[in-house]
């Protein structure tokens, strides 16, 4: 099967969406971590503390910089809040192109049907 594509290989190849991988940590274990290291005096090496977790070191450090940005301790980061709404705005705004692109092609054809020497 080499050098075949598959439906899935075409389907990324055009640009579709795939649906995103599913967490690989439970909620409990990433608010856990979060909560221990937080805890920690001094702070433990995110790496040794991921290991004897059995989580990636970067997945941790990630959960640790997220929950620093949702107590508002880093001004770098967006809160999780911010993260949600701005997908939704997006969103938003993708449905809303959507529907001028639908309107403005219906005008276009119902302006042509009303007015024949009118150029399309």
């Amino acid at each position: 099967m080499r050098g075949e594509v598959t439906a899935g290989q075409m389907g990324l190849m055009r640009g579709a969406q795939t649906m995103p991988a599913p967490r690989k940590y439970p909620l409990e274990l990433r608010e856990r971590a979060v909560r221990m290291y937080r805890a920690s005096e001094p702070k433990p090496v995110i790496r040794r503390m991921a290991e004897e977790l059995g989580v990636h070191h970067e997945a941790l450090r990630g959960w640790i910089r997220q929950a620093e940005a949702d107590a508002g301790e880093r001004g770098d980061l967006l809160t999780t809040e911010e993260k949600e709404e701005l997908a939704r705005l997006r969103r938003e705004v993708r449905e809303l192109r959507r529907a001028n692109d639908v309107l403005r092609t219906a005008s276009a054809f119902f302006a042509a049907q009303l007015d024949p020497t009118r150029p399309r």
